[in-house]
């Protein structure tokens, strides 16, 4: 028998930063300590963070909030979505009811992932 050696870790986190990861992570198959798992091994394996961390003195990041960063994000990748879609190329999309991913073609068709 496997002895546990896992410990509790308490963070404070912006309420709807939390409830869009975790959305974001239940599309993966993932919950919130799984991911946080998976950061803190990379960290470990890289011997830093995975990622550019700096200090901005402009930009999307510098003074803004994490609702204002969450929404210029969102804002980005919808003016990248519709740009694409005015290219005539499909955007992949997903179905919450059915839990699915697919391809959105520009007259509209949908083609499920494995489905």
């Amino acid at each position: 028998m496997k002895v546990q050696n896992d410990t509790r870790v308490t963070i404070r986190v912006d309420r709807e930063l939390k409830e869009l990861a975790e959305a974001l992570f239940e599309r993966m198959g993932l919950n919130m300590s799984t991911a946080f798992n998976v950061f803190l091994r990379k960290t470990v394996d890289e011997s830093a963070i995975p990622f550019p961390i700096s200090v901005r003195t402009k930009g999307i990041g510098y003074g803004m909030s994490a609702r204002d960063v969450t929404e210029a994000f969102a804002a980005a990748v919808h003016e990248d979505i519709s740009e694409y879609a005015k290219k005539g190329h499909p955007v992949a999309r997903y179905d919450v009811d059915k839990k699915q991913a697919y391809l959105e073609r520009a007259d509209g068709s949908r083609e499920y992932v494995n489905g």
